[in-house]
């Protein structure tokens, strides 16, 4: 089961990536319920050193998994990230940028707007 899918400016969610397809979903948002016990509400642009970052942490993101339908990010790529790792990436200085339109209101639970918006690239 979904929540509504309003992102964190309080208007409807915005694709975040249909290629590769992305969202704890997989239908292509950024959508949480109560299932996503990772909250994978934030739309990031991937970079290397994210990338780098999170492969270093754990989660290695870049190396395809054909067992599982997943090709491996790379730089460019948009990608639904957990709230909390977003904000790890943030206080290690290796956070991404982010699109506010496509990132789930539930974020704000863990991450401030203040610090969301230091990394958007849909704020005009």
């Amino acid at each position: 089961m979904m929540e509504s899918s309003i992102n964190v400016l309080g208007e409807p969610l915005e694709t975040c990536s249909t290629e590769p397809l992305t969202g704890f979903f997989r239908n292509g948002c950024c959508d949480t319920g109560p299932t996503d016990r990772g909250q994978h509400t934030v739309c990031a642009l991937m970079t290397a050193e994210f990338l780098a970052l999170s492969k270093y942490l754990g989660n290695d993101l870049s190396t395809p998994r054909p067992e599982h339908g997943f090709k491996g990010l790379k730089p460019g790529d948009r990608w639904c990230l957990c709230a909390g790792r977003f904000l790890q990436a943030h206080e290690e200085g290796a956070a991404p940028r982010v699109r506010l339109g496509a990132t789930h209101r539930r974020t704000l639970e863990v991450v401030p707007l203040e610090v969301l918006k230091l990394y958007a690239i849909d704020l005009a």
